[in-house]
């Protein structure tokens, strides 16, 4: 890899940390309200599959080895196997996904359709199902808990790392 990707994708993960401190709980659910949707998206938009890949298991690797930079600070293998655990592994998923389907050209509609009905709905399948399992829910209140009240806050993330993403690819062009 070149040192203009290294550094790209050191950046993307702090960003992530960084993403993950810009929270707050809500009083009816485990999952906080995070800057990481952002995050993940704009790492998928500006980097290609693979590099959003390595950028997402780096950053679990750091939490899992006790870093703090899972949601409100948080680190370690608990985080990672609790409620909210299957957002986190379902990162490490959609982000190849998000990156490989936003195509070549940099388009803020395509960004935008990718990362809402793809991306998002994605995730929450992979978090609501780990959820419903870890806290031996039904599916439905994995949903009330972790999806139905995050929704209109994600789309509005969507169109906010799209926007970005549109900006920084045309700065960061070969």
């Amino acid at each position: 890899m070149k040192i203009k990707e290294l550094t790209k994708m050191s950046i993307c993960i702090a960003i992530i940390c960084i993403s993950a401190y810009i929270a707050f709980p809500l009083p009816f659910s485990p999952v906080m309200v995070t800057a990481q949707t952002i995050a993940i998206n704009l790492v998928a938009l500006v980097l290609t599959p693979k590099q959003s890949f390595l950028v997402v298991i780096l950053y679990i690797f750091l939490g899992v080895f006790g870093l703090p930079v899972f949601s409100g600070g948080t680190s370690g293998l608990g985080k990672l196997f609790g409620p909210t655990g299957g957002f986190i592994l379902g990162f490490l998923i959609i982000t190849p996904l998000i990156s490989y389907l936003k195509g070549k050209n940099n388009s803020f509609k395509r960004y935008l359709f990718i990362t809402i009905f793809i991306g998002m709905i994605v995730l929450y399948i992979i978090g609501s199902i780990f959820m419903s399992i870890v806290q031996n829910v039904s599916i439905i209140s994995a949903l009330s808990l972790a999806v139905f009240p995050f929704i209109v806050g994600d789309i509005f993330k969507c169109f906010l790392s799209s926007f970005i993403a549109v900006k920084l690819n045309k700065v960061l062009k070969d």
